[in-house]
């Protein structure tokens, strides 16, 4: 198999086993590093290699799991001999095999900021020169496993990608609770690493095949279904007594057996697993396709420990902001980091689910500043950010140094913002806000918003952003002044998406009626409005005709009826066929204790000023934009 082919295999790759199982079998002594053995007894190393081969491995991991200067500190070898040790032996036990050699790369060994002392760029640099020493020694592949924190996995991910072009698997190991020892989730996990770069996501270590299988299948809907996704189990639990794993290579292969249904891309074993754990697997994964039918993506933003859907309405917090806070500004120029975490626990108390921050302001450092706040927001607060600059440097800064998934606010329609700001959220895994404006400014017409939020959304696809990780801003104007120009956000909504919105009702159509002539003109401006679905609609004068008509409502059918404040016999009796029939009533008025507003399903009430114009038969265009936007929310919330 070539390393080009990895990802397009007709079965369920088999990886290796527990190097370190074997190697005390053979006799390593307690504190010895496993890695020296590379140089000191290469045979004993590529013997363990060519048994996991001939037991159907197809990707072995070269001996070079704990090859970081940390962990090799005090060794007669460099790293860099150490690494290219292992991978040569590898290489020469999975020849006969055609299987592939991945460069094993496990934590380093120290604590990263701010639960440790390492600095995330010196992790990025010790992972860079592990990464360039198995490159250059020939390595087919890079597995980074067995990671707890995901900061640090981060560091190994941005490593690889800028240092070579080699595919990468990476892994976490979790705990019976679902997290890691840092408190990471699965789904945070999944969705980092996939933005990161890497090629295939897992699960390996701490736990057996029967616990790991529900966090592989969470794992497995965390990310698309042609995503590819692996596990690398234990024998089952260590033994109280220290002698060993309390699973044997049959029962480990029978509790396998459940991870067909995830189709995974590939299997293997960990911790207590032998060659002949390995061999077992071939029975049971024949036949297994990898690749699991496609499902919807969810557009999420996440930290490690918090995950956040956002599938409805998403409370941003937006006063780390120093436009027009004078206090805000001093804190940012002075770097007084108390009182921009004050504000932001103050927003999470208050209920906020996203923190947006901005450090621009005037005699700010704007690309030094924003990765000091980063860090320091990360320190106290558990929510998503929302890096909101229009300076990319700043920008760049902020989102490498951000422990998960965040989003950036934002780009526009301008190619030079685009090919600026794109490419980076492509790079660190970030979702992007558009906003539906370019060099000319916000355009008043509905179709040239649409036509820059489309052109921002195909600039995002084609730098490879997935769409779930495209928010449009269609820069909804003040309604108060600027009713005539607020229309266009509303028009803004294509016909799919109010379709969408309409899902619950199977016929997807919205009935109006008016059963009075002052009534008439609003009814047929509301039927313009909901044009494009299609619907039904009838506006009479004609109180029978109105009543006839009603009488044809099906439950598929919406009644959207708008009345004055007094009382409306043939509005009442058009209300109560309806509702026989199980129509749906929405009313508009400002009388809530109306007899109609008892019949109603939901009542959106009007003010004063709009029932006047109501009742005083105005132009319509002075109403309807408010009643439509309220009218849309109502049909959304349907829809969910």
């Amino acid at each position: 198999m070539q390393a080009s082919e990895l990802f397009k295999q007709s079965n369920t790759v088999l990886l290796d086993g527990g190097m370190g199982t074997m190697l005390q079998a053979s006799g390593l002594k307690l504190g010895a590093k496993p890695e020296e053995l590379n140089i000191t007894n290469p045979e004993l190393i590529e013997s363990i290699h060519a048994k996991y081969a001939a037991a159907g491995s197809r990707i072995v991991n070269a001996n070079t799991f704990g090859a970081s200067a940390h962990k090799l500190a005090g060794s007669a070898y460099s790293l860099e001999e150490i690494i290219a040790a292992g991978i040569a032996n590898c290489k020469r036990a999975c020849a006969p095999y055609g299987a592939l050699t991945a460069l094993d790369v496990g934590p380093l060994g120290e604590l990263l900021e701010p639960s440790g002392t390492l600095a995330f760029e010196d992790a990025v640099s010790e992972y860079a020169r592990i990464v360039r020493a198995g490159a250059a020694a020939g390595a087919d592949l890079i597995f980074f496993e067995t990671f707890t924190d995901l900061y640090e996995l981060k560091a190994a991910l941005l490593a690889a990608k800028e240092n070579s072009g080699l595919p990468i698997l990476a892994s976490m190991s979790f705990e019976a609770g679902g997290r890691t020892f840092t408190g990471c989730t699965v789904e945070s996990f999944g969705v980092t690493a996939r933005g990161l770069g890497a090629n295939a996501v897992g699960i390996n270590c701490s736990l057996g095949p029967k616990e790991i299988f529900p966090m592989a299948k969470r794992l497995a809907e965390a990310v698309p279904g042609d995503f590819p996704v692996f596990v690398k189990p234990n024998a089952g639990l260590p033994r109280a007594d220290g002698s060993g794993y309390d699973i044997t290579p049959q029962l480990f292969a029978m509790e396998m057996k459940p991870y067909r249904e995830l189709h995974l891309f590939a299997a293997g074993g960990c911790c207590g697993t032998t060659p002949e754990f390995i061999k077992l697997l071939n029975s049971v994964f024949a036949g297994c396709v990898p690749g699991r039918p496609a499902h919807k993506m969810p557009s999420v933003l996440c930290t490690p420990v918090d995950f956040v859907n956002v599938d409805g309405i998403t409370v941003v917090g937006e006063r780390i902001n120093p436009t027009g806070k004078k206090r805000f500004q001093q804190a940012l120029r002075e770097e007084d980091m108390n009182y921009v975490l004050e504000q932001a626990v103050s927003q999470v108390e208050a209920g906020a689910q996203v923190l947006d921050v901005n450090v621009g302001a005037p005699g700010v450092d704007e690309p030094a500043l924003m990765p000091k706040v980063v860090k320091a927001l990360q320190s106290v607060t558990s929510l998503p950010l929302q890096l909101d600059s229009s300076n990319v440097e700043a920008l760049e800064n902020g989102l490498r140094v951000y422990n998960g998934k965040p989003i950036v606010n934002s780009t526009n329609g301008e190619q030079e913002k685009l090919d600026a700001i794109l490419p980076l959220c492509k790079k660190y895994g970030a979702a992007i806000v558009g906003l539906a404006i370019d060099e000319r400014g916000i355009l008043p017409a509905a179709e040239d918003r649409v036509a820059i939020a489309r052109r921002i959304t195909e600039a995002a696809l084609a730098v490879g952003i997935p769409r779930e990780d495209i928010y449009i801003d269609c820069l909804t104007l003040t309604a108060s002044a600027q009713q005539k120009d607020v229309l266009a956000t509303v028009q803004a909504l294509d016909a799919d998406q109010l379709r969408a919105a309409l899902a619950c009702l199977n016929a997807a159509h919205v009935v109006e009626v008016a059963a009075a002539s002052h009534n008439l003109s609003i009814a047929l401006e509301a039927s313009v409005k909901f044009g494009s679905l299609g619907k039904r609609c009838v506006a009479s004068a004609i109180p029978e005709k109105t009543r006839a008509f009603a009488a044809t409502l099906t439950k598929n059918d919406l009644l959207l009826v708008i009345s004055g404040t007094g009382r409306n016999p043939a509005l009442e009796e058009v209300a109560r066929l309806a509702r026989e029939n199980g129509a749906a009533i929405l009313l508009i008025t400002s009388n809530r204790h109306s007899p109609l507003a008892q019949q109603a399903d939901h009542v959106l009430l009007a003010s004063n000023r709009e029932q006047r114009l109501i009742e005083g038969d105005h132009a319509p265009s002075q109403l309807s934009v408010l009643l439509v936007i309220e009218v849309l929310y109502y049909l959304m919330l349907l829809g969910e």
